[in-house]
């Protein structure tokens, strides 16, 4: 492996600088429309990216009025039909034989592509999407008419112990899907017209097909996952809803998706008699990633100092990374408690910072972003499952041996329960947004109650129905896009594995927690970080771990 690295490296370095020595004319025409393109986009991608943050940083209405209209001129570029004739063109002739700007090529019709609709429609999509999402992120649940934030809806859902108090709080957090549910289904309907005047049958398959994903490939990675996870998850949820109902003295036939501690159940309870909280809660979990990312080579200071971490009223109450201008200004946004649930999001989020904070700048502007959605997900998950971690968490934590010896005795069963609770989890969101898009008429509120019941084994509230699904921010802020999660969790696994067999030269991951090892460092940051979308998403995985994406890893590391 280590020939294959360096002579991945050089190839890297040759493909980077230029591909071939000369240009025919077609390959010239293309270079000067890419030239052209960047001038045009670059300075409004960054004002967007400005607009955005201050939207999401404030809550203020002129804000996202402003984001709004960025996004829409960013979108009429990418709209112009003439434009899209050249690029379509230009692939036609079958002379453009340079790696890089074929790359390019790609990148830029999947863009045009995707904005092929009127622009009276573009304006409205535009326009409702951000409305839409300026009410998440300033909508503020009420409980006894009081507000609360999500924070505190999940501490109630964690600790309470009282079921009416608990039902209390998950109905608070479902409120804001009948705030935007009506304009969420005038959106969806938005979408699919347009996609379907592009010759797609729904939008989703659009989003797909235009991030270099297939239906069908998807279709059978979530069966199969669906099959190898049905058994162990319906033991492994069999052992938590006893501990949830002894918890609340209630049999496990009276549980309800308020005794989980998420109120999607997205995440895997703390039940076996171990708090991991109490390790963080006298620990700055801000300084503890930036301890541990300085100690593997990735240093994120600067990150860090531009970043808003703590949150304050009007502020987005969820968790993300942005990079403003593709040339090193990256920021994430939290809000932070010191608790284990924060330690993990704000690995997570710095994953995604590291991602777009060490590419390579003699990369295109074009190809500076990740190879794929997923696969940034992949390394921030990977870096996310570290809170976790008994090695890492007695190095970060300075905890001592009996301290490990107890978070190890309960890990990997913990390790085992969130992987497979989050698995079944996405299953949920892709079969149901799938669903959506191919009938957004349909009685939705029911259909989700479904596909939670087949797939997370939660039985749906007696004669609920409200809008609960669309409570889940994902469907306007990143339609079409949460399969993506599950199949970083499976480059997380695969990665996690090539790095122990063959940078750390182990066996077994028992006794990896990464801390201070700056060779994982290095190797994340050459066969992943560097090459951006220089590469398509596969090829990229197969080069740095050897085989394109397989769900194999996942189940040899959660699957038992």
């Amino acid at each position: 492996m280590r020939h294959f690295y360096a002579v991945y490296a050089l190839c890297a370095t040759a493909l980077v600088v230029g591909g071939c020595a000369t240009h025919n004319a077609k390959e010239k025409d293309l270079q000067e429309f890419v030239t052209r393109h960047v001038e045009k986009v670059k300075p409004l991608n960054k004002q967007a990216a400005l607009a955005w943050w201050d939207a999401a940083t404030t809550g203020e209405a002129q804000a996202y009025d402003r984001s709004s209209e960025l996004t829409l001129k960013i979108r009429r570029i990418y709209s112009d039909s003439a434009e899209f004739a050249q690029l379509k063109e230009f692939q036609k002739s079958g002379q453009v034989n340079d790696a890089l700007l074929a790359r390019q090529l790609t990148v830029l019709h999947r863009g045009y592509l995707a904005n092929q609709i009127e622009l009276d429609l573009l304006e409205q999509i535009v326009e409702l999407s951000t409305e839409i999402e300026k009410n998440f992120s300033t909508f503020r649940s009420m409980i006894d008419g009081r507000k609360v934030t999500d924070n505190e809806i999940k501490e109630i859902l964690k600790d309470e112990m009282d079921s009416a108090k608990r039902k209390q709080a998950w109905q608070a957090s479902k409120q804001v899907g009948a705030a935007v549910a009506s304009d969420l289904i005038r959106l969806i309907k938005l979408r699919n017209e347009g996609a379907r005047k592009l010759g797609f049958d729904s939008f989703h398959t659009m989003r797909l097909a235009t991030g270099e994903q297939d239906v069908k490939e998807l279709d059978k990675i979530f069966n199969e996952l669906y099959e190898l996870t049905n058994e162990p998850f319906a033991q492994l949820k069999a052992d938590l809803d006893r501990k949830l109902a002894a918890n609340c003295n209630i049999s496990t036939d009276e549980l309800m998706p308020w005794h989980y501690h998420d109120p999607f159940f997205q995440d895997a309870p703390m039940v076996y008699a171990l708090d991991l909280d109490v390790y963080y809660e006298d620990k700055d979990v801000k300084e503890l990633a930036d301890q541990f990312f300085a100690g593997i080579g990735l240093p994120i200071e600067s990150v860090l100092a531009s970043s808003d971490l703590y949150e304050r009223e009007g502020k987005n109450p969820h968790a993300f990374c942005t990079d403003i201008d593709r040339e090193g200004d990256v920021r994430i946004l939290c809000n932070l408690k010191n608790n284990e649930g924060w330690m993990e999001t704000i690995l997570h989020e710095l994953g995604h910072a590291v991602y777009d904070k060490y590419h390579d700048p003699d990369v295109p502007y074009l190809l500076r972003e990740p190879a794929h959605a997923f696969t940034t997900e992949g390394i921030a998950m990977f870096f996310g499952r570290l809170s976790r971690n008994p090695a890492w968490m007695q190095a970060m934590l300075n905890l001592s041996d009996a301290q490990r010896a107890e978070i190890a005795q309960v890990s990997d069963r913990y390790a085992q329960l969130k992987q497979l609770v989050f698995a079944r989890w996405a299953m949920v969101m892709y079969n149901f947004e799938k669903a959506l898009y191919a009938d957004p008429d349909q009685d939705l509120n029911r259909l989700w109650w479904d596909m939670v019941e087949k797939y997370q084994m939660v039985q749906r509230p007696a004669s609920r129905d409200e809008p609960d699904w669309a409570a889940k921010i994902h469907f306007s802020a990143a339609p079409c896009y949460y399969h993506n999660y599950m199949l970083g969790e499976l480059f997380a696994s695969q990665l996690h594995d090539t790095l122990v067999r063959e940078v750390l030269k182990l066996d077994s991951d028992e006794n990896v927690g990464y801390v201070e090892q700056k060779k994982t460092g290095e190797f994340i940051e050459a066969r992943v970080l560097r090459t951006g979308s220089v590469y398509h998403w596969n090829e990229m995985i197969e080069r740095a771990t050897g085989e394109p994406l397989t769900a194999k890893y996942f189940a040899k590391e959660f699957v038992r």
